[in-house]
């Protein structure tokens, strides 16, 4: 028997073929029996309801679908399994209420419609469900970052450069910088959200159909914000795919460059952070070690979740614009995949950052070291001298490579020796309280009251309003969510 011959006898001559069957039926009915289920049965809800209410059905036959649909639906899925003699999870479950309603009636309930505008319009429920889990662990992080930083507006820190030493702030100023980051990412997610939450129902399979139905009322029913109007488009159109893709995909790395910054603060020579110890872990073999995993995890979901992204973007590039698998069975679980890790770091940095310790007095003592207040120095010679900037700049530049090279700290100058220094640039002698001002971490911070800038005053103020904002946002996001948990309730209990 040749190779070809043998393969064939191992494959079977039924339709699948063995393979065919375990390769991809099966897999792709897993998914969508794990994924889908649910929402296939809201649309089937929604459809049934708008084909009786445009009398393209009797009374009596949307009731008695409905029954039969209510029942398969309470189904439990984990008693589910492929079975050769469906294509997909969509036949089965025809055939399932088939079996309550019978066979005739049950086909009636996919007039005017396709399994191409029911796919994309349950790939859209789907991804909205994951929208909002994701927007609330987003809310919850930039609350958390809120509070600490409302407990940080004089916690002074060194701000970096390059990963160099470069400024004082406070821990409060950068913790905001992270929030509004975090808003843009937000922005963007919600952004991607209303792309998502459009209703393609009606379009069939590309053209829409010659019965009379009513897009806007199964839109309304499932709580889609509008119809995608074209229905070419409705099928066609991926670019809700791209859009989910992109802003989890920008979320995960912002988020992932300051869990960076976390992991190097919380080391034993940087020593500004400690994290608590339900979310540490110790070493099997060294005892002193305090090891923070559930930072380093929420660091490698996060680039895992931009990685599932970033596959469901690749699948849809170069793919024809209409109706074709890559952008359907294949790639949908990627995005499902990368809003649950997104989830998941996002929730676990909320319990970090809420239980997170600061050693107060070491940053403020780091904040004393490396030149970091220098640059107040060309400042105040410029402001308080009427030395041009760039002079002063040269001075305090030199002053710097003089203390580094002589390996001391600002503040081990002596006003003296400080005066002698100017003293080869410009005709200038500072007092000795303006010096202890120049060195003074502190000061430097206080008199950045600018727009924006660390000090404490101006940092409270942007706390202040940005809690007001965010409480407005929360309440939205949470009247959106029991609007579309009354939709559906409303939805499964329909009486006709």
């Amino acid at each position: 028997m040749s190779k070809l011959e043998d393969f064939i006898k191992q494959e079977g001559t039924a339709f699948p073929g063995k393979t065919y069957m375990e390769e991809l039926l099966l897999p792709v009915f897993n998914d969508q029996r794990d994924y889908l289920f649910h929402v296939m049965f809201d649309i089937h809800r929604a459809h049934v309801i708008m084909l009786e209410e445009q009398n393209i059905i009797k009374t009596d036959e949307a009731r008695e679908m409905l029954r039969g649909i209510n029942k398969v639906a309470r189904t439990d899925i984990r008693q589910i399994s492929y079975q050769p003699q469906f294509e997909d999870l969509f036949f089965m479950m025809e055939a399932k209420v088939g079996e309550e309603i019978g066979s005739e009636l049950a086909g009636k309930i996919h007039m005017g419609r396709s399994r191409n505008d029911m796919g994309v319009a349950m790939y859209r429920l789907v991804l909205r469900g994951h929208f909002l889990e994701l927007l609330q662990s987003a809310y919850r992080l930039s609350d958390t970052l809120l509070e600490q930083a409302e407990q940080h507006t004089e916690t002074y820190i060194t701000g970096y450069t390059h990963t160099q030493p470069a400024q004082p702030t406070t821990l409060g100023h950068y913790l905001l910088a992270i929030y509004d980051v975090l808003q843009r990412d937000i922005k963007r997610l919600w952004s991607a959200y209303e792309t998502v939450n459009q209703s393609p129902l009606g379009a069939a399979a590309l053209t829409t159909t010659g019965f009379p139905i009513c897009r806007t009322r199964t839109c309304e029913l499932l709580g889609f914000d509008i119809v995608i109007e074209n229905s070419y488009d409705a099928i066609g159109g991926a670019d809700y795919l791209l859009e989910t893709a992109s802003a989890l995909m920008t979320c995960m790395v912002n988020t992932g460059r300051w869990i960076q910054d976390f992991l190097q603060h919380v080391t034993r020579e940087f020593g500004s952070f400690y994290v608590a110890d339900p979310y540490v872990q110790v070493s099997s073999i060294m005892p002193q070690k305090r090891n923070p995993v559930s930072i380093e995890h929420s660091r490698s979901i996060a680039s895992s979740a931009y990685g599932d992204a970033l596959a469901a973007m690749n699948m849809i590039h170069n793919t024809p614009f209409g109706d074709i698998v890559d952008t359907e069975d294949d790639l949908q679980p990627h995005l499902y995949r990368a809003f649950t890790k997104a989830n998941r770091v996002m929730k676990l940095m909320v319990a970090v950052i809420a239980t997170l310790k600061v050693n107060v007095e070491h940053t403020k003592k780091m904040a004393n070291k490396s030149s970091v207040t220098i640059t107040e120095l060309a400042d105040t010679l410029a402001r308080d001298y009427g030395i041009s900037f760039r002079t002063a700049y040269s001075i305090a530049s030199f002053i710097s490579k003089k203390t580094s090279g002589a390996r001391k700290e600002l503040y081990e100058w002596k006003i003296d020796e400080i005066n002698e220094m100017i003293s080869g640039f410009v005709d200038v002698a500072l007092t000795e309280q303006e010096w202890k001002k120049i060195i003074s971490p502190e000061y430097f911070v206080e008199i950045r009251s600018i727009q924006g800038g660390p000090s404490p005053k101006e940092v409270v103020r942007m706390i202040v309003e940005r809690k007001q904002k965010l409480g407005i946002q929360m309440r939205d996001y949470e009247s959106l969510v029991e609007e579309l948990t009354n939709r559906r309730n409303k939805l499964v209990e329909y009486s006709i």
